[in-house]
Order: C-alpha cells, then structure tokens, then sequence
C-alpha cells in the first residue's frame, strides 16, 4: 500500500498492494446493498411495512454480517499477498485524464470494521426490537438504523477519498436522522442540528484534503495518494495531514470539535450505542489510520495527531467524573477513549494497530454498557440521573452483571479486553521519541504519563457511574419526587445481545492478543508494529497502571459506594462546576465563533437593508418619481400636444439660428 514510502512491518516487508477481488470478496458491494435497499422498502413501503419492517431490518444487517464472515474466512485461508483485494463497481466522474471510479477495497483494516459494525449493529438491531416496540415509529427508525449500517460500511469499504467521503455525508446524515428520532421535542431536534453542523465544520476539512490531493496527486485513490505523498513537499504532505485531522475531528468528537458527543444522547439508547460504540464515533481513527502515508510523511501532523487525543482524552475524562446522567457519562467515556485511539494513530508505526486493537475491543464493551444503560432506563421509567438509582443490583441481576463485565473491561483490569488493548496504547505512548519529526525523548514522558493518568481518571469515573447505578442504597423515585418505580430487569430480546457483548468483554481482548494475532493480521494494511523502547520498563508501565486503575476505583467506592448519595446535586468544586458544564466548550463555542457569526449575519442583514435595498429602493422611488414627472406632462388635451409641438419647433430653430450665427 504505501510503495515508495515502504512502511515496513516487523520482518522489515512493505505493505503489500491491492490484488483484484476474488471469490467471495467480489460481493463486498452486497454488505451495503442489501441494507440500504431495506432501508428504500421501509421508507417507501411506510405504514404497510410497520408490522415486519423492524424484522427485514435486523436480517438485512445479520446478511451483512455473514457476508463479511465468509470474507474473513477466504482471507485468513490466503497468504498475505494476497489479503488486500480492490473491485471496481463502475464509472463514476469521468473527467479528462481526470476520473474516479466507484470501487471497494477488502483487506484486513476494512475487514475488521465491516465485522465490528455488522456483528455489533446486528446485535443493536436485536436489542432495539424490543426497545422500540411500543413505538408508533419502529418501522422507521429501524430504516434509519440500516441507512446508517450501509452509510459506514461505505466508509470503510472505500477505495478512495472520494467513495469514502460518500459514506463520511450519509453516516452524518443518518446520525441526525437518529439522534432527532424523537424531534416533538425541542431539545432532541437542537441536539441533532448541533451534531450535524458541528460535522460539517470537519467536512470542511476533508473537502479541503481532496482539493489538496487532486492538486498534488490528480487522484483520490488511497493507493495513488500512498504511493506519490512521499515525493511532495513536506509542507504539502503537513497541510493535507491537518485537513485530515480536521475531518477526524469532527466525525471522532475530538477536541475543539467535542461539543456535540454528549447532546447526542437525545436519540433513543440503541442509537447511542451505534454512534459511540461500533460506527460513526470510529470514523476518524479509521481515517487516520487508512492515511499513514500521510502521516508518515508529514511528522508535524502526526504530532498534532497525537496532542489532540491526549487532550481529548483527558476532557472526556474530566467532564466524565462529573456528570450524573448515566448517558452523558458514557459518551464523555466514549469522547476519552477515542482520544486513547487517537493517540495511538499519532504515534505512526508503533501505535497504529494498537490503535485500531483498542477500537475493536471498545466496540464491544462501550456498546454493552449503553445497552446496559438502555435496560436500566427501560427498568426505572426513563431515568437517567445516577442520583435517583442505587442498588438495582437486586432487581436487574442480569443488567448488573453485564454491566460489570463492561465496566472491568474499559478500566483495564486483567484479563478483560480492555487490558490487553488500552495498556498497549499506554506503553506505545511511553515509547513516543519525536515531536513534529525531530528527535524529542521527552515526548514519552509528557504523552505516557497523560495516558497513565487518563487511566485512573477513567477507572474513578467509570467506577462512580457503576457503583451509584448499582449498589449503595435505593434511592428509586421517578422525576416527580415521592412517586415509587418498580424495577425490573428486561426480557430476552435486551438481555441477550448484552450477553453476547459480555462474552466479548471478557474473552475477545486475550484471544486477539494469542500470538500476537491482531497486529499480524493487520500487517498486510497497515504493516507491522515498529518496535521502539519505552522510557520506562513495561513491566513498571503495567504495575503502575493497574496501581491507578485500582486507586481510582477505590476513591469511587468510598465517595459513591460505601456512603449515602445525596440525591440533591451537591455544590462542588470550581473544576467539578465546570466538568458538569462540559468545561463551558458551548460557552467557548459561543463566544468565538457563534457571538461573531450572528454579528457578521446582523451587519450583513442591516448592509443589505440600509444599502442594497436602499439602493434598489432609490432606484425605484427614482423611477416613480420620474414616472410621475412625466405623466403630468400627458394630459390627453389636443391642445397641449399642439403647443408641446409649437415649443418644440421653436427651440430647434432657435439652436439652429444660435449655430449659425
């Protein structure tokens, strides 16, 4: 893939190059026709569809995965010369020497996205069956679910710029057609135009890297990019990097474009777990990642790369420790743990497929935590502040487990999933050694030390969401204060994918992990993993990550599980004010950008009344007036026309007799 740049893996071989598609990867086009033509049958067929709609749906994303499945299978039975395989779908913009063609690429990267959003989207759609079933909308928010699946698996199945950035618009599409889902209320259709605007700032960026590359390249295809970035100018390869980043950025919610993560909790739960676990929040690690070339030629953006996840990991973090809505703590979580992945793609070689590992594995266990959140509000009447739970352990056995699961696999403890892919990430940061391509050992310290803390913080706030969810005393009272609930856990259609998701969390972690399966896996894409030495021994790196992790969860479970929570929100310190407003990001957004905006539209609107319109309106009294100047003059008397002639002919003799003398 990366040609004359040679990204080398680990025995020193460069990524190999695309095959043509064979076998049953020349059906990769079908993973995303089949459910988007459910997704044209649901819109189109309307209300007749409304009693098997939700069904056709959830087969159409299980075919997907299947599809993807057997893929998977030739490709592991192929050498790896042989698992990277283009198709060309048709023509698609003809233009001179100029063209691009509507074309898939099937090789590891791809392949492991394709499984995580069809096999976790699949078990979303199960859980959403009975999640939506008492609403009058099922039919169509089950359509929106499969615009979304086919939306991204268009992204990863690209094989250009161009082809990816058809699936970047329609899962942006798709995520506001969700996250609006219930749009009778004001605060849901704020939430989803805050996210798509938001987006469409970061598709600026994008936009601006294919202007770059077709300047440069006179091609979007990753492979042409891959093979020419290395044979500009670096300053070139750095602005096409930062318009990437730019567009990561907004898709991934990453700092300064975060804003919209946690208002996108105003879609149904199941939506949640779609952006946040298995598609659209993913995007931008994809982007990255699928663009080393890139990166490895323009060191500056890698690091930019970098700061930005230590950043985001660290907001998504703080802002997390704070909040009480259960769902609004999980997407700061998912905001911190993207920034991990983030980190790990800025550090190049040594951290890509740590990066991509971590995505994986956190696909399973942040969706089996949003679900878990989706049963305990199916439970305590649409509740979501932590405040009013407490001890549902004893009511939702199954819920509590599942949950548990989650919550050790996303603070890294042994042998849960999160441990072997999160502390990879530490160590690989640990190992960082440039800054902008110049030699920088300190780079290590100030990353791997972001990282170790980032780990406590989240095991502090992940524990606090645990532990006032379930255990501590009942503090159960719907948001009318004084009227009981009755929690309950729910039936099997919920509860059996958060098994599923649970077994993920525990097992899928170790088993990748096996001989280093993953990153050979990865290899024919992405390379191998560059080794580089951390500044600290990785056994210590290990020792005092667990040390955090545990520190953390203990802090929590003395401030949330072993003592009474108040249910009233307590005064807190100038930093918790803060997390609890997000860090005032809106106020920030407001003041920079949204203030100034309104008072450009408030000086271009009074330009447009007092000059344009004035001008036009001058133009037109003008005209009336004149109009009305000479109209005095036609007063239908034969009389007066006779002496307009009379006057007439004496002012042309007098101007001829003026001439002659």
């Amino acid at each position: 893939m990366f040609a004359s740049l040679a990204l080398l893996g680990a025995e020193g071989s460069a990524a190999v190059e695309p095959v043509a598609a064979t076998g049953a990867a020349s059906w990769a086009w079908l993973m995303i026709a089949v459910p988007l033509a459910s997704f044209a049958v649901l819109i189109l067929a309307g209300r007749r569809s409304d009693r098997w709609g939700h069904l056709l749906a959830t087969c159409a994303s299980w075919f997907s995965f299947i599809v993807g499945a057997v893929i998977v299978a030739q490709m592991l039975g192929a050498d790896e010369s042989s698992r990277r395989m283009t198709s060309t779908l048709f023509s698609w913009i003809p233009a001179g020497d100029f063209k691009i063609d509507f074309g898939t690429l099937v090789d590891p990267l791809s392949m492991t996205f394709v499984v995580l959003v069809t096999f976790v989207g699949s078990l979303i759609h199960v859980y959403a069956i009975a999640y939506m079933e008492h609403d009058a909308d099922r039919r169509r928010f089950f359509a929106y679910l499969n615009l979304f699946i086919a939306a991204m698996l268009t992204l990863v199945l690209a094989d250009s710029y161009a082809v990816l950035f058809v699936g970047w618009e329609g899962v942006g599409l798709a995520s506001y057609l969700l996250i609006g889902f219930w749009n009778h209320v004001p605060a849901n259709a704020s939430a989803a135009n805050k996210a798509f605007i938001m987006n469409r700032v970061g598709d600026m960026g994008m936009l601006a890297a294919m202007m770059a590359m077709v300047a440069n390249f006179n091609s979007v295809r990753f492979a042409d990019v891959s093979a020419q970035v290395g044979a500009i100018p670096t300053a070139q390869a750095t602005a096409i990097g930062l318009f990437l980043l730019v567009a990561a950025c907004g898709k991934s919610a990453q700092f300064p474009l975060q804003a919209w993560l946690g208002d996108a909790m105003a879609g149904p739960t199941p939506v949640s777990a779609l952006i946040h676990a298995a598609t659209m929040v993913t995007a931008g690690v994809y982007l990255v990642v699928r663009s080393g070339a890139v990166y490895v030629a323009a060191p500056a953006a890698a690091t930019a790369v970098a700061i930005i996840g230590a950043i985001t990991l660290l907001f998504g973090a703080i802002v997390g420790s704070a909040k009480d809505d259960m769902k609004k703590v999980l997407a700061a979580s998912t905001m911190s743990q993207i920034g991990y992945m983030m980190l790990g793609a800025g550090l190049g070689p040594i951290g890509w497929a740590f990066a991509i590992f971590h995505l994986f594995t956190h696909g399973f266990f942040k969706a089996l935590m949003f679900l878990g959140a989706g049963s305990v509000m199916h439970g305590m009447a649409d509740q979501v502040n932590m405040r009013r739970f407490g001890a549902l352990r004893t009511a939702m056995k199954i819920t509590w487990a599942t949950f548990m699961m989650g919550w050790l696999a996303i603070l890294g403890v042994p042998p849960f999933s999160g441990f072997w892919s999160k502390d990879k990430i530490i160590e690989a940061a640990f190992a960082a050694h440039t800054f902008g391509g110049a030699e920088a050992p300190w780079m290590g310290w100030v990353l791997g030390l972001v990282a170790l803390f980032g780990a406590g913080l989240t095991a502090f706030y992940m524990s606090r969401l645990f532990f006032m969810t379930f255990h501590g005393t009942a503090r159960w009272t719907t948001q009318a204060e004084g009227a009981p609930v009755h929690p309950h856990e729910s039936g099997p259609l919920m509860t059996v994918p958060m098994i599923v998701l649970a077994l993920g969390a525990i097992l899928i972690g170790g088993l990748m992990s096996i001989g280093d399966f993953f990153t050979h896996w990865l290899a024919p894409a992405i390379g191998g993993v560059e080794h580089a030495e951390p500044v600290l021994p990785v056994v210590v790196i290990q020792v005092a990550t667990l040390v955090l992790v545990l520190l953390g969860a203990w802090i929590a479970w003395r401030r949330y599980g072993a003592v009474e929570v108040p249910k009233a929100v307590p005064a807190g310190s100038a930093l918790t004010e803060a997390a609890r407003k997000d860090l005032y990001q809106d106020e920030v957004n407001g003041t920079l950008f949204i203030a100034p905006a309104a008072a450009l539209a408030k000086g271009a609107a009074l330009g447009d009344a007092k000059a344009v319109d004035g001008i036009v309106s001058g133009v037109a009294k003008g005209s009336s007036a004149l109009g009305k100047l000479i109209g005095a003059t036609q007063t239908g008397y034969v009389r007066t026309y006779a002496a307009y002639i009379l006057g007439g002919a004496l002012c042309a003799l007098a101007i001829v007799l003026g001439f002659r003398l």
